[in-house]
């Protein structure tokens, strides 16, 4: 009762799961962003699709039971897909089974024309992906025609992602066909895929920014998750070799190799500008 009059008590939704509290969304959302409407000059080439995994699961089960009502962060995922759009790449959708996207629509910057825009132009695909095992039999052979794997994040790319066999094959592919691997935030938990079946992570000593587990430790004192989380992915990848680069949820982003990484929402067109300008500039 108290933590509800004070604003911090995470929101019941219809499914049993919960949502952030009043506090909490008006700590960590905004009907805007930052987004930089640059005028990149677009990539003319023939590598210029980006297959783009999205989480299809909505509930994550925190450690006391409760569950979490997430997703993929929309910031997160359709401000990057902003400056690739503009840098004059397109997208493929998918996600590990078909099923639709599943979007945070509590964190949806919904005074933003931009993002609304991108959102929009590509609903129909958010509703009907490819599925998974489809890409792979469809798009493998034609490596020419791909830039970059991007993993948005939101709590929810770590529902299914990092233990989806394909995710790893498609991680594999990139990274073997010299492919960018473009993630941030909660995404970076899809590159623990690549350690299934007993396999070697292969993004080990690599340099990147991810979401800290500290702060995720934080946030259910102010309603944002409804308990702690079930692991932590900042620990697990530092564990797998991974150096990372941030302490804090905060706007940093990294370049190491063929990946690309942000640290978190605050990160999100940070990470859209150094990946449009690298694949540009590599492509081209």
């Amino acid at each position: 009762m108290l933590k509800r009059l004070l604003g911090i008590a995470p929101k019941l939704e219809s499914d049993g799961s919960y949502s952030p509290s009043k506090v909490a969304i008006r700590l960590g959302t905004s009907d805007t962003t930052d987004f930089e409407n640059i005028s990149y000059t677009k990539y003319q080439g023939t590598k210029s699709k980006i297959l783009a995994i999205f989480t299809e699961q909505k509930n994550m089960t925190m450690k006391n039971g409760k569950q979490f009502s997430t997703g993929n962060h929309p910031v997160e995922a359709l401000l990057p897909m902003l400056h690739l759009k503009n840098a004059g790449f397109n997208f493929e959708i998918a996600t590990p089974s078909g099923k639709p996207v599943v979007f945070e629509m509590w964190a949806f910057p919904n005074k933003d024309e931009h993002v609304k825009s991108i959102y929009n132009e590509y609903k129909s695909s958010f509703e009907k992906p490819k599925k998974l095992q489809d890409f792979i039999d469809d798009s493998f052979a034609n490596t020419v025609e791909y830039a970059a794997v991007f993993v948005p994040g939101g709590h929810g790319a770590m529902l299914g992602i990092p233990e989806d066999k394909n995710v790893g094959k498609i991680l594999h592919w990139a990274h073997e066909n010299d492919l960018f691997t473009i993630t941030l935030c909660h995404g970076p938990g899809s590159l623990l895929a690549t350690t299934l079946d007993n396999q070697k992570f292969i993004y080990e000593g690599y340099n990147m920014a991810v979401f800290p587990d500290a702060i995720d430790k934080q946030t259910p004192m102010i309603g944002y998750l409804p308990g702690h989380m079930p692991f932590g992915l900042s620990e697990r990848l530092k564990g797998l070799g991974a150096n990372l680069m941030n302490t804090k949820s905060d706007d940093t982003v990294c370049r190491d190799r063929k990946l690309i990484t942000g640290a978190s929402p605050l990160a999100s067109n940070n990470l859209g500008k150094l990946a449009a300008n690298t694949l540009l500039k590599e492509l081209n």
